[in-house]
């Protein structure tokens, strides 16, 4: 069994079958010991991509998906996706991604920063439904508000109280130096 990484060759070259709690690699000119995990790590990446790759290589020969499933007895949908995959990108091992997949597309994003730059009162409800309407695309305020945050836009809270007049802030401060040396009981 051989596999290609930082362009050596590695083979395995001895184990102990069931047993194993160690095996040797050949890397170049020097035997490396791997240890269980390693060793079957190792062993079973080895043999998904060694039968992706003659999955791929009976479909080229023009055999049928329905043909190769029923050979290496595996589910038609499995080489169907297998294929598929192969013929959009060239390749057949799993790229794999960590957290959920993103809701909103780069534009879809855009697409909200210019909205609420252009109206700035609106609210990330009122967000949520043009893009759902203009999209298709259902997300929640939340995400609205996650992604106007990204870009700077935050909400802001309007002022609850009556700005003060030049003659309220005279009034008032007059009435607070007037009263500015009373004592509690006063």
């Amino acid at each position: 069994m051989q596999i290609t990484g930082n362009h050596q060759m590695a083979r395995i070259v001895r184990h102990n079958d069931e047993s194993v709690r160690e095996g040797y690699i050949r890397n170049g000119g020097k035997e490396v010991k791997l240890f269980t995990s390693a060793l079957k790590a190792f062993q079973c990446n080895n043999r998904i991509d060694f039968l992706r790759g003659r999955i791929i290589g009976r479909l080229e020969c023009g055999r049928t998906q329905l043909e190769v499933s029923e050979e290496l007895g595996i589910a038609q949908s499995v080489i169907s996706r297998l294929w598929q995959r192969f013929q959009d990108d060239g390749n057949v091992s799993r790229c794999y991604s960590t957290g959920r997949p993103r809701v909103t597309t780069p534009n879809e994003d855009r697409y909200l920063a210019v909205t609420a730059k252009r109206n700035r009162r609106s609210t990330a409800s009122d967000l949520s439904r043009q893009l759902s309407s203009a999209t298709s695309t259902t997300v929640s305020r939340q995400t609205v508000y996650r992604r106007l945050g990204h870009i700077g836009l935050y909400a802001r809270r309007p002022v609850r109280c009556i700005p003060l007049t030049a003659t309220h802030c005279r009034l008032r401060l007059a009435w607070s130096r007037e009263h500015a040396l009373w004592t509690p009981q006063q």
